[in-house]
């Protein structure tokens, strides 16, 4: 049986959470070079993740017709409407196992 977590760890991992908190808020409170090119690179990352979010909602039907076609498969492509009766590995499992004779 599991034993119940300890409250010292948890006041552990709680505390150390608070303490780098603190000195994430006045890191970003400071006008430091650092703090500056992470508040530039963190903005562009956000940015980004919002654009790709959007372009998928306009886009996102458009591009899954593209990989996933309808229909049956046949000259351009396209996925059938059926699997194959037997993949190559079920039809080798029925078959007896070949052996090597001198």
């Amino acid at each position: 049986m599991e034993e119940p977590w300890d409250l010292e760890f948890v006041s552990r991992i709680v505390d150390g959470l608070v303490s780098f908190l603190s000195e994430f808020v006045e890191d970003w409170l400071a006008n430091d070079m650092r703090v500056a090119i992470f508040k530039i690179l963190f903005s562009w990352l956000v940015f980004s993740l919002i654009a790709i979010h959007f372009a998928w909602k306009v886009y996102g039907n458009t591009v899954n017709d593209m990989y996933y076609r309808q229909g049956t498969g046949g000259q351009n492509g396209g996925t059938p409407d059926t699997a194959p009766r037997l993949s190559g590995w079920e039809s080798a499992a029925g078959e007896a196992f070949k052996t090597h004779r001198e």
